[in-house]
């Protein structure tokens, strides 16, 4: 029998294994980052990482920049609202740094969220990242209350033709950077799912939120 591996496999293999390395990487400061200019124009920055990052799990290894599970043309997302916590932001795209970590948004940009372009498209089979800022330096950010969201609650992502699709929250969890779920959050799935994620804890003694908070999400 051939043995051959479908390609989402072996693009989802190789960004398990890359973003397993790079877990220890947070994204959260309460100064101005110092790191290497991005490879794509969103920069990550400050306190701020504040707030968000995945862990900061990287794309697949030797890619300057993620690929897009997406089907044909089909538009990316631009919109995403909750309106249970009266969240409502466009979304930027994020891809990866150029040391191979997540980008978040530029504190600047606190108030809107970014969904990771290595991840999945919305709508189509695996898990699509949005990731925002709980605070930066200049105040609360996109998803600050996101920790009151609870189970059941909508989500709506909008995308660039002006279809919504409506997901259901279906957990939460916060964790440690140190032991970030990298293949519960973007592992294979077999419908449409959402994650979206910020940063959440206590403070380090460099002033980096020591916690992700992650939201689990299903296409309704």
């Amino acid at each position: 029998m051939p043995s051959r591996t479908p390609h989402r496999f072996r693009r989802t293999a190789a960004l398990l294994t890359a973003a397993a390395a790079c877990l220890a990487l947070a994204g959260c400061s309460s100064s101005e980052s110092s790191s290497a200019t991005p490879a794509t124009p969103s920069a990550s920055s400050g306190r701020d990482g504040a707030a968000s990052g995945p862990g900061e799990p990287a794309g697949p290894a030797g890619s300057a920049r993620p690929s897009r599970t997406r089907e044909a043309d089909r538009p990316g997302p631009v919109h995403v609202s909750i309106p249970s916590i009266g969240v409502r932001s466009t979304l930027m795209e994020l891809g990866l740094n150029a040391d191979g970590t997540v980008e978040v948004p530029p504190a600047e940009k606190g108030m809107t969220a970014g969904w990771y372009t290595g991840g999945s498209l919305p709508g189509t089979p695996g898990p699509a990242v949005l990731i925002g800022h709980n605070d930066t330096r200049f105040g609360r950010a996109v998803f600050h209350d996101l920790k009151d969201i609870r189970e059941g609650a909508e989500v709506l992502v909008r995308d660039g033709a002006g279809t919504t699709l409506r997901f259901t929250v279906t957990g939460k969890e916060t964790v440690s950077k140190k032991a970030f779920p990298t293949r519960r959050v973007y592992g294979p799935t077999k419908g449409s799912t959402l994650r979206l994620i910020t940063c959440d804890g206590e403070f380090d003694a460099e002033g980096h939120p020591v916690d992700n908070l992650i939201v689990y999400g299903a296409l309704a």
